[in-house]
C-alpha cells in the first residue's frame, strides 16, 4: 500500500508514548531544520535541509542519520514511501532506497533537479521541481519523464490528486493547473495571480493554501471561494501564507505561517487555532495519521498533538487563544442565498456597530449594535427580503473601521 508525505504535508507514523491534551516534543531529530517525514511500517523517517534523512526505529525515541548513497545531496524537500520504494526529493534530484534507508541510490531522468512536491495518482507517483516542472513515474520512482504539455510550469510548489484529477500549484502567480490524463495535458484550473503553496483533497473538496489565505473548490478547479473565517490576518489586513495542508477524515488542519495551526471541521466554513503547547508558530509542513497531526521544526525535532483531543476542543480552544488584533471576516458562503454567515474578532471587549449597506450607501440591516466581550464573534445575516445583488458590510469596534462586500444571488 502506498503512503506519500509532501515537504508540506507530511505523513508519519504513530508516537504513541508521547500523546497527550497538547502539543509534545518527541525526541528528535533536534539541531536540524525538518521539512518532510514519512513512515513505512515500524520505521520513521525525518528528511532535513542540510543534514539528509533520519531514521526513528522506535517510534521516535532516537534517530539515526541514513545518508549512504545520498550524500552530498542533504538539502531534502521531500518523502514518499511507495511500497517497498522510499524516495527522496532533493536540491539535486530524487533518489531511491529499497532497504530503510541503508543506502541510496539516483532515480534516472531527475539528476540536478530540486524537487519539491510528490503525490501518488493511482498506479503513477508524481515529482514537481523548481526548475523543471512536473515528472511521473510508472516505477515506483527509479526513473522519471516530464509531463510539461499544456502549462508553463514555472515553479511547483505543491501537488494534489483526486479520483483521475491531478492538480499541480505553481509559484509566481500562475495558480493551480489540472490533467485528466495523467500529465499529457493540463488546463488553468484557477487561482491565476496567486500561489499555492499547498494543495490537499477532503471528499469532493479542494483545498488550497496560498500566499493570500485559504480557498476551496468543491469543482475541481473551476471555481474558487476564500474560507478565511477565524483565521488572523496581518497589520495591513491581509491574510498570512498558508504553507501547508493535512487532512483526517472531515477535518482540514492548515499551517498558518506566523499565527500557528488551525483546524475546520465543517469543510472550511470555519476555523479554529490549535496552538496549545506548540512553541513556534512559524509552521512549515504538517502531517497527520489515524492518531495524531504532527509538525516538524527548525531544530527542536517534531511535535504532536492527539486528534481526538483536538477536534473534541477546537471549539472552545479560542476561549483562552484570544485574537491579537481586530478583523472582519469574508463571509461565507459568498454568493449565497437567503443567509450567510458573518465572523468578526475582538482582541478586547469593544463597543461594536455591524451594518449592511446597498451599493447606494442605504442602510438595510443593522447586526449589531452593542457592546461585545473579547473573542471570536459569528452573525447571521438573511437576505430574504432583499433583491439580488451587491451589498456591503461595516464593522466598526472602537478606532477599528473596516468593510467587505457580499454578493446575494437568487
Amino acid at each position: 500500500m502506498r503512503t506519500q508525505a509532501i515537504c508540506l504535508a507530511l505523513v508519519i507514523g504513530l508516537l504513541c508514548p508521547f500523546a497527550s491534551a497538547q502539543w509534545v516534543q518527541t525526541n528528535g531529530p533536534n539541531g536540524v531544520d525538518i521539512r518532510c517525514v514519512a513512515r513505512s511500517g515500524p520505521n520513521l523517517f525525518a528528511g532535513t535541509y542540510g543534514s539528509g534523512v533520519y531514521l526513528s526505529t522506535n517510534n521516535g525515541a532516537s534517530w539515526t542519520a541514513v545518508n549512504t548513497g545520498l550524500e552530498p545531496y542533504t538539502y531534502i524537500n521531500t518523502l514518499v514511501v511507495d511500497g517497498a520504494h522510499l524516495c527522496a526529493g532533493a536540491v539535486g534530484g530524487i533518489f531511491v532506497s529499497t532497504n530503510n534507508g541503508t543506502s541510496w541510490s539516483a532515480a534516472t531522468g531527475m539528476t540536478g533537479r530540486n524537487v519539491h512536491a510528490f503525490v501518488v495518482s493511482g498506479a503513477n507517483l508524481f515529482a514537481g521541481t523548481w526548475d523543471g516542472g512536473v515528472f511521473v513515474s510508472t516505477n515506483n520512482g527509479t526513473s522519471w519523464t516530464a509531463v510539461n504539455i499544456g502549462s508553463p510550469m514555472l515553479i511547483v510548489c505543491s501537488l494534489a490528486a483526486s479520483g483521475t484529477n491531478v492538480f499541480v500549484g505553481l509559484d509566481e502567480g500562475a495558480g493551480v493547473f489540472r490533467s485528466t490524463n495523467n500529465g499529457t495535458s493540463w488546463t488553468q484550473a484557477g487561482l491565476a495571480g496567486r500561489n499555492p503553496w499547498s494543495l490537499a483533497v477532503s471528499g469532493t473538496y479542494l483545498f488550497a493554501g496560498t500566499n493570500e489565505g485559504l480557498f476551496l473548490s468543491t469543482d475541481n478547479g473551476t471555481g474558487w471561494t476564500a474560507v478565511n473565517s477565524g483565521v488572523p490576518v496581518d497589520a495591513h489586513g491581509v491574510y498570512p501564507f498558508v504553507f501547508a495542508l493535512a487532512v483526517s477524515g472531515t477535518n482540514v488542519f492548515a499551517a498558518v505561517f506566523g499565527d500557528g495551526v488551525f483546524l475546520s471541521t465543517n469543510n472550511g466554513i470555519s476555523w479554529a487555532a490549535v496552538n496549545k503547547g506548540l512553541p513556534d508558530k512559524y509552521i512549515h509542513n504538517l502531517g497527520v495519521d489515524e492518531v495524531n497531526l504532527y509538525t516538524g521544526s527548525n531544530g527542536i525535532g517534531v511535535w504532536l498533538r492527539p486528534l481526538s483531543e483536538m477536534i473534541i476542543t477546537s471549539v472552545s480552544e479560542p476561549s483562552y487563544e484570544l485574537p491579537t488584533i481586530f478583523s472582519l471576516q469574508q463571509n461565507y458562503p459568498n454568493p449565497f442565498n437567503p443567509s450567510t454567515t458573518i465572523r468578526y474578532e475582538l482582541p478586547h471587549a469593544s463597543q461594536v456597530s455591524l451594518t449592511v449597506y446597498d451599493v447606494l450607501g442605504r442602510q438595510v440591516s443593522v447586526l449589531v449594535n452593542d457592546r461585545r466581550e473579547a473573542g471570536v464573534h459569528e452573525v447571521q445575516f438573511d437576505g430574504s427580503m432583499l433583491a439580488s445583488g451587491v451589498y456591503f458590510y461595516r464593522l466598526q469596534a472602537g478606532d477599528f473601521v473596516q468593510t467587505k462586500r457580499l454578493l446575494l444571488l437568487r
